[in-house]
């Protein structure tokens, strides 16, 4: 089990693609820093086919994302990104 941590914003495009590829049913993305704006209901469908998507709630609201974020990504904060981490075998940064 792999959490996947995203920080790049939407003119990484290719990165994305290479992390949407190699996430299985197990792993889980989590939106960090500019990646939030991955999670936004407009954007959402193409990143996020897998069922485990996450945004952190601080970057989230440091955007003015909070009313844009889809409904099938659940919000966290910084306990739940530690929580992420300890439930999962291996943090992958995508920077």
């Amino acid at each position: 089990m792999i959490l996947h941590t995203f920080n790049k914003g939407l003119g990484a495009e290719q990165l994305m693609r290479r992390c949407s590829a190699l996430v299985t049913s197990d792993d889980a993305i989590l939106l960090i820093e500019d990646g939030v704006y991955w999670g936004t209901a407009t954007l959402a469908p193409f990143p996020m086919q897998h069922p485990r998507v996450f945004a952190l709630t601080a970057d989230v609201a440091a955007r003015g994302l909070a009313t844009r974020i889809a409904q099938a990504i659940t919000t966290v904060d910084h306990a739940g990104f530690v929580q992420l981490c300890v439930e999962h075998d291996t943090v992958k940064s995508w920077f």
